[in-house]
């Protein structure tokens, strides 16, 4: 890939990080490491975004704002753990001493992102943040990620009287997500990730209880799924469900780590079809009422060409990109999305 060339349209892009987010550190080995955002501000720089790039710093989030997704004394524990030095909560799972200031900051970004989008400063924003947050369940913090980031940013929109959709493109089951939002109906949830694989969760049938019946979406795909798969269920599956829902804000929990070189997974997107995804979801909803947050992605090279190749479409620059792979329409992973499309009784688009 090479830098992006200058476009006539000027589209910005809001960017959040910080780089307290590098003193989270779960420890020598793990996939999920500071050097991650490494390789993110590299994508950023190969973008050549120049001043279509709109910086912020994101403010911590507030204790409430957190216990909307996570009551009780979820915080605390994290934070005694923090406090003492670090440790591990689960096999997977760990904090440092600087994991806290790192996951409040995290926690926050979505919130500071939509106030400087409700104030038109930007056309689309990206938080990169770290720790990730779809796993986050909550009561349970679990597979990399302590506080549940975009079920934050979704929470306090749905408290104002938005609607929300909530797409989730990691390759691994966004269950915290689902969790969070399971009976409520303000918000749509629709999660595209390799089945099976951890967390084990996200299987066809959850579609959501009681008022929310119906705003739980889960398209699992078998490893081998390439970019045109997404894009057919986005033009069959999500955007109808989106319109259907009147959703006027999507979070999209954007994993990297369905790239083909991926590491810990089985699918084979490529950074063309990253950003073909990203653009045709942001589509989806009026301008300036999109936030991507970093969730996944852990082959550093491929990290850093997907979110490159993201910030370049969504900014309307060209930009040499992978090769995309393809299924042609009559390959049983299309063939599948589309049963999937007919089983929720939506007419091909």
């Amino acid at each position: 890939m090479r830098r992006s060339t200058r476009s006539l349209r000027q589209v910005r892009i809001l960017w959040g990080s910080d780089p307290r987010f590098a003193d989270h550190d779960a420890g020598p080995g793990h996939p999920e490491r500071p050097a991650r955002l490494v390789a993110v501000d590299k994508g950023v720089e190969l973008a050549g975004l120049g001043d279509a790039l709109v910086r912020f710093t994101p403010e911590p989030a507030t204790r409430d704002a957190i216990a909307a997704v996570h009551p009780g004394d979820y915080l605390q524990r994290i934070e005694d753990l923090t406090a003492a030095g670090g440790g591990h909560i689960d096999a997977d799972t760990a904090v440092s001493a600087g994991s806290w200031d790192a996951l409040l900051l995290a926690a926050g970004a979505g919130l500071g992102a939509v106030d400087r989008l409700d104030a038109g400063a930007a056309d689309v924003a990206f938080v990169a943040v770290r720790p990730p947050g779809h796993h986050a369940t909550p009561t349970r913090p679990m597979g990399f990620c302590l506080v549940n980031n975009v079920a934050v940013t979704a929470a306090s929109l749905a408290a104002r009287g938005a609607r929300v959709a909530v797409v989730d493109v990691d390759a691994h089951h966004g269950n915290g997500t689902q969790d969070a939002f399971y009976a409520d109906p303000r918000v749509l949830f629709v999660s595209f990730h390799e089945w099976p694989l951890y967390p084990g969760t996200g299987a066809l049938d959850d579609v959501g209880r009681g008022d929310g019946l119906g705003t739980t979406i889960n398209v699992p795909l078998p490893a081998g799924a390439t970019g045109d798969v997404y894009r057919t269920a986005i033009d069959e599956i999500v955007g109808p469900l989106v319109a259907a829902h009147g959703a006027d804000w999507l979070l999209v929990s954007a994993g990297f780590d369905a790239h083909v070189r991926d590491p810990l997974t089985g699918l084979a997107l490529t950074s063309a079809d990253y950003a073909a995804i990203m653009a045709s979801l942001v589509s989806l909803v009026p301008a300036g009422r999109t936030v991507a947050f970093l969730e996944g992605g852990y082959d550093l090279p491929a990290l850093e060409a997907c979110v490159g190749a993201t910030l370049a479409r969504l900014a309307e620059r060209r930009v040499v990109l992978e090769d995309e792979s393809a299924h042609g329409p009559g390959h049983p992973v299309i063939q599948a999305v589309r049963r999937t499309r007919e089983a929720l009784g939506l007419p091909l688009g």
